[in-house]
């Protein structure tokens, strides 16, 4: 072998005993790097924000007699609680009381007059409650659980006081 090839092999030979100490050098700190973080989680996390991030949605009750407290629930009022009639027949009411669909009598003397002889309020409550007629039927508040009775009988008045 000639020095070239000799010198070569020891600077070969030193350069990879360097890799091999710096390897193992890394791996030992980072063993030791891990042993802290995972002391420090194990240790001195705070869980409730964990366990709070991670909770489910829901729940099943399975006990039988065990005492559900239900918040009260918040009344969504339709169109902010106005009492315009007019708004709130176009939007609502018209689609089967401006064609007549379902038996719903559209806005002439002649259809509403059986329903007037009954009295206003009877109307009135009807509209509120909903009605199952010979000719058709009236839901509840024209399907609308968001109007309020108010609103309702603000409505029927419109209608009634607009008839052809």
């Amino acid at each position: 072998m000639s020095d070239q090839d000799s010198i070569f092999f020891r600077n070969f030979s030193i350069l990879l005993a360097a890799l091999v100490v710096l390897t193992i050098v890394l791996a030992l700190i980072g063993i030791s790097m891990q042993n802290k973080l995972v002391a420090n989680v194990q240790g001195e996390a705070d869980r409730s924000k964990i366990q709070e991030s991670i909770k489910p949605v829901a729940t099943v009750n399975t006990d039988p007699n065990a005492v559900v407290e239900k918040a009260p629930a918040e009344v969504a009022i339709a169109f902010d609680g106005s009492l315009d009639g007019e708004m709130i027949y176009n939007n609502v009411c018209s689609a089967c009381h401006g064609t007549g669909a379902g038996g719903a009598p559209t806005l002439t003397t002649a259809e509403w007059e059986p329903r007037l002889e009954k009295g206003m309020d009877a109307v009135i409550s009807n509209a509120i409650a909903g009605f199952m007629g010979e000719q058709g039927l009236m839901p509840a508040k024209g399907g609308r659980n968001d109007l309020s009775e108010e609103q309702v009988k603000a409505t029927v008045e419109y209608m009634t006081s607009h008839l052809e």
